[in-house]
């Protein structure tokens, strides 16, 4: 692993874990976010993620971390500042009193099933609801990650598809429809919530695309039993960082992975706080990723 580099920062003026259970931690902080260290033979980097067993004699992936100190700064109190086209992610708000009475509050967040015929309509509506123009949205993945399971929080820099694994996802699910719907305008989005918000321990960092560049994203080859997809990681490169603070249930984070129009894409990461209270919740969390087209 490699060693920790100290990044110019504005630190939290208390960067030291509570003490009491019920406090969030809120404004800027320096922590160290886990990046792409690449394999010392120089070989094409890939990963066996849970669920998938790696051949005898291969490691479940071959490239390493590099855990390097970084400023985050925290988007709460200025939400506005932030688009999809511009950063290649979006908080939205939605009505506290209304996601209280909808079915996400009655949803089984742990059956796939649920989660399929009760939030995916919800999220398919505020899609079409925050972005401009969109003509069509498939869902077609989630993640449920709680506090205890095989799907904790991801401490990697990250984008969840790379542009060839985005286009093979159009050509997967609609084969027939492909070639004119790759003619236009198509984008991956996610959307990502808390569960059991507020938000106090592994909060999700992201980087501004414009601060991005395309020369520190790495391919990595993403091999499950019956194909091959791409993922990308990130190598430091003085990009920009933030967080949004004490995230509640009914706040949403867009998260843009890919853009076929105007690029922007966002690495993602969760990250641990040194400031979050010692007995505090861990976070559990959905995010629903959707094709998106238009």
């Amino acid at each position: 692993m490699a060693t920790i580099e100290q990044s110019t920062a504005t630190t939290s003026p208390d960067a030291t874990p509570s003490y009491d259970p019920s406090h969030i931690p809120r404004g800027p902080v320096t922590a160290p976010l886990k990046f792409f260290d690449p394999p010392a033979d120089g070989s094409k980097p890939f990963n066996y993620p849970n669920g998938t067993d790696p051949p005898e004699g291969l490691p479940r992936r071959n490239f390493g971390d590099a855990d390097i100190l970084v400023p985050i700064h925290d988007i709460r109190g200025r939400e506005a500042a932030f688009s999809l086209d511009d950063n290649a992610f979006q908080p939205l708000t939605t009505d506290p009193s209304a996601t209280a009475t909808t079915t996400t509050a009655a949803t089984d967040f742990a059956s796939d099933e649920a989660v399929k015929a009760q939030y995916y309509p919800e999220v398919e509506r505020l899609l079409r609801a925050s972005i401009p123009g969109v003509s069509r949205v498939f869902l077609f993945d989630h993640t449920v990650r709680p506090s205890a399971g095989t799907r904790p929080p991801v401490l990697r820099a990250h984008i969840d598809q790379s542009a060839t694994a985005a286009v093979g996802r159009v050509r997967h699910f609609f084969p027939d429809e492909a070639a004119d719907l790759l003619r236009g305008r198509v984008r991956i989005i996610n959307v990502w919530r808390p569960l059991n918000g507020p938000v106090q321990c592994s909060p999700l960092a992201v980087a501004d695309s414009r601060t991005v560049r395309d020369d520190a994203l790495v391919v990595v080859e993403h091999r499950y039993a019956d194909r091959t997809g791409e993922t990308l990681s990130l190598q430091h490169a003085h990009e920009q960082w933030y967080y949004w603070s004490g995230m509640q249930n009914h706040e949403r984070l867009l998260l843009q992975c890919f853009d076929s129009e105007k690029g922007a894409r966002v690495p993602h990461t969760a990250f641990v706080d040194p400031r979050s209270p010692v007995g505090g919740k861990e976070r559990e969390s959905i995010e629903v990723r959707a094709l998106v087209f238009g």
